[in-house]
């Protein structure tokens, strides 16, 4: 019998999970492009399945200009209608809409902090939050941080970054290592058993 990787419950059996569980999330991004594509997908997984998400990443890229959040800040009206006609995205009005508010505001939060990395990250003192959950059950929705980044983040002008959709966010981008003890990735990724 050959040895299974054990990884967090929610990877399933899908090659595409798999490969997203194994490779990025949790992992650390601080380059601003990444933490722009992920606060974009996360907001447009809002009411279903991330698998629905990472299917259509690849047109997310296209549509979305590779997540440029100075070109995406600069959408017009024809972009949105552009957008709402592409049917390898999510074409709800109200995601696409945040899509572009949301990147004039995050060049906004660049222009104060330097970077969106430094301005995330401050609210976890620049490192990892290394959780040991031992099952998924363990997994909170949210937590004070995410509670305080989320209302943050919609004083200065975004939407669709409610405190679950945030706490996705930072689980995601690594802000917070949530693997359970007994994922190979908990320990890669700082975690001690």
């Amino acid at each position: 019998m050959k040895n299974e990787l054990i990884r967090c419950a929610w990877a399933g059996t899908d090659p595409i999970y798999h490969r997203y569980h194994d490779r990025e999330w949790g992992v650390p991004v601080r380059n601003d492009r990444k933490l722009f594509e992920f606060l974009v997908l996360e907001g447009a997984q809002a009411g279903l399945a991330w698998i629905t998400i990472l299917r259509k990443r690849p047109a997310y890229r296209a549509a979305f200009h590779n997540f440029d959040f100075n070109r995406v800040g600069r959408y017009t009206e024809k972009d949105v209608r552009r957008l709402l006609g592409d049917a390898g995205i999510v074409r709800n009005q109200l995601k696409v809409r945040s899509a572009i508010r949301n990147a004039r505001a995050f060049i906004q939060v660049r222009k104060e902090f330097g970077t969106f990395s430094r301005y995330m990250w401050g609210f976890v003192d620049g490192e990892p939050v290394q959780n040991r959950r031992r099952n998924m059950k363990d997994v909170p929705p949210r937590t004070g941080i995410s509670d305080a980044l989320s209302k943050d983040l919609r004083e200065r002008g975004f939407n669709f970054v409610g405190s679950t959709i945030i706490y996705a966010h930072m689980q995601a981008v690594g802000m917070v290592n949530d693997h359970v003890i007994d994922c190979f990735r908990h320990r890669e990724l700082g975690g001690r058993e």
